[in-house]
């Protein structure tokens, strides 16, 4: 099987099993116990969470455990509303995890302001600034789209905070970043930012929120008081070690050097097969779009993994819903839309399995095309 749906989730790597087996049957500990050996589980979780720091580039501030980046985006959007004559921006091209929150807050009666996208995928920055003002609480944005790869200019959207909102918190969902593309929370001046482990090859049901400052959210569940007491509950302590085993494997500038090769052989043996476009918006080299004209992007889909190729429609938190909310957004025709498949590598892959997926995809596709003409 090759699998090219790893904006979706990664495979978990062998190092992170046994991580996760070890701290599951042997160091098994509840961490908020009083025992020596819950002490000194305690401890390796404050390792963790200094080495995810030193990954971010971070000089101050510390990071909640969660279950995942979806509680990671509530806590931080829910975590960060405050009563009172706020504004919070979100662009259109948020992951659900983000935009159906910024929603239901609408419905709440929050003032939420939505900006544009602009055709390359990222937020439209002068959109941004026209509904920037003093009144803006918080502005919560992606650092690479989970749909096309776009990298926001985080670094710009920073400084447009700053000149007309300057007491507005920034958090950004890094969740197809971290581990993958090169950044600095304190370069970007980031104030929370949110990852998850299964997009980097370590476990499903854990990551994480970065928060520069605790007092800048409130928790929003009730419990034991864990996690500084923004995230009660007992931390799923083989998952964070699992994690931690996987970042401290991968190399990202590396991966990420490797990973844009990879994407230039799979486009250089695609480009020029009649029917078939490659929508690359030159950002992260782990994600693009191929549209498969005269031919629906689920049937290619399906007929792909009959072949041993596993492709993406998407998000697969909305994969299962008519259109693609972000592909609308920049302006992608409805026809286009059905007929494209998200295509997302990973740094571990080899040339020889790229070669071979595109020979696949070419001949799938033309053997429907023949069939349906």
């Amino acid at each position: 099987m090759i699998f090219l749906d790893n904006a979706g989730t990664t495979k978990m790597f062998k190092e992170c099993v046994e991580t996760y087996s070890h701290f599951a049957c042997e160091e098994f500990y509840n961490p908020s116990a009083v025992s020596r050996q819950s002490a000194f589980v305690h401890e390796k979780l404050e390792g963790v969470r200094k080495l995810i720091l030193k990954k971010l580039g971070a000089t101050e501030g510390t990071v909640i455990f969660t279950g995942g980046a979806t509680e990671s985006n509530n806590l931080a959007i829910k975590g960060a509303v405050r009563n009172g004559n706020f504004e919070y921006i979100f662009s259109n091209g948020e992951h659900p995890s983000v935009f159906n929150v910024a929603k239901n807050l609408e419905l709440n009666g929050k003032k939420i302001i939505f900006c544009k996208l602009d055709k390359t995928g990222k937020i439209d920055l002068a959109d941004l600034e026209s509904k920037l003002n003093q009144n803006v609480r918080l502005i919560s944005c992606m650092l690479v789209s989970n749909e096309t790869g776009a990298i926001n200019d985080i670094k710009q959207i920073s400084a447009l905070r700053e000149k007309y909102s300057p007491k507005a918190l920034l958090h950004v969902d890094a969740v197809q970043g971290f581990m993958k593309i090169p950044f600095s929370v304190e370069n970007l001046k980031i104030d929370m930012l949110t990852f998850s482990a299964h997009k980097f090859h370590g476990p499903k049901g854990v990551g994480g929120l970065y928060v520069r400052k605790l007092s800048y959210i409130k928790n929003i569940v009730d419990g034991g008081g864990q996690e500084y007491g923004l995230r009660s509950g007992t931390e799923n302590v083989a998952g964070i070690m699992a994690m931690a085993t996987a970042i401290e494997k991968i190399d990202v500038k590396k991966n990420f050097e490797y990973v844009s090769k990879l994407k230039s052989l799979f486009n250089e043996k695609l480009t020029g097969i009649e029917g078939i476009d490659i929508l690359d918006f030159h950002g992260s080299p782990y994600i693009e779009v191929l549209v498969f004209h005269g031919v629906k992007g689920e049937t290619m889909l399906h007929a792909l993994a009959e072949k041993g190729v596993i492709v993406g429609l998407g998000s697969a938190c909305s994969a299962k819903k008519a259109g693609n909310r972000i592909l609308q957004e920049i302006g992608i025709n409805k026809d286009n839309i059905i007929s494209s498949c998200r295509i997302s590598f990973n740094a571990y892959m080899t040339e020889r399995e790229i070669e071979e997926a595109t020979n696949i995809i070419a001949e799938v596709y033309k053997d429907i095309k023949e069939r349906v003409s």
